[in-house]
């Protein structure tokens, strides 16, 4: 937390890993600009695959969502401002956490305490992701695929979203980015944003967040000015 935190805006993260490798620490660097612009960063582990299967990723990012929204202020954080992100698979975690109600409502929460979210360089049609992926992650049937996906979360009133991609992503995630972007925007989520940045690639765009050329870090600041509320409710 910043030094002499008070009510200021929290950032909840999970680290990437295709929810199969990665720890919480890798969000060190994020953290760090995070407080440098006045807001809370806490990063969470959750369980991986092979270990377990979806959903059991999911429920952990929403455990440890809920657990930041009835235990932030104690620590100096605002339990209405908080913002869902993420890298990678941890940024797709974070993404339905934003659009699914029922996962962070599971635990009894006001949903309506997220908000906004910035996921980095995620992936989000699973249906397409799963077909390519070990079958440790999600099965093989594709009617969990389906239910694992943005797709069917698609709708009107979600809240504000931020996703940022490298240049040197690869092309399809660039797509399901842009066309998730898109699909947001065209139901009626009109501060639905992606943001593709330069010299960068698809890990270097969160562990090179304290280079002098980064881009992000400020991109994620005033989405979090932008979008958080001046007071507790």
């Amino acid at each position: 937390m910043p030094e002499g935190a008070e009510n200021v805006p929290v950032i909840v993260y999970f680290h990437g890993g295709a929810l199969s490798g990665g720890k919480k620490e890798e969000g060190e660097g994020v953290a760090a600009r995070a407080i440098e612009s006045g807001v809370g960063f806490v990063s969470a582990n959750y369980r991986l695959s092979p270990g377990v299967m979806h959903p059991a990723h999911i429920q952990d990012a929403a455990a440890a969502t809920a657990w930041v929204i009835r235990n932030i202020q104690d620590y100096g954080g605002n339990p209405t401002n908080i913002f869902v992100s993420g890298h990678s698979s941890g940024a797709y975690l974070a993404t339905l956490i934003a659009i699914d109600s029922t996962h962070v409502g599971a635990h009894g929460v006001d949903t309506d305490s997220i908000r906004g979210a910035i996921p980095i360089s995620p992936f989000l049609y699973v249906e397409e992701t799963a077909a390519v992926r070990p079958k440790t992650v999600w099965g093989t049937d594709p009617v969990t695929w389906l239910s694992a996906s943005v797709t069917n979360h698609i709708r009107d009133g979600l809240g504000p979203m931020l996703l940022i991609y490298a240049d040197g992503d690869a092309d399809w995630r660039k797509d399901q980015i842009n066309r998730f972007a898109n699909s947001m925007r065209a139901v009626g989520n009109e501060k639905v944003e992606a943001i593709e940045v330069p010299n960068r690639h698809h890990s270097s765009l969160v562990f090179d967040i304290g280079a002098d050329d980064d881009q992000i870090g400020k991109l994620i600041a005033g989405f979090i000015n932008e979008s958080s509320s001046s007071d507790l409710e």
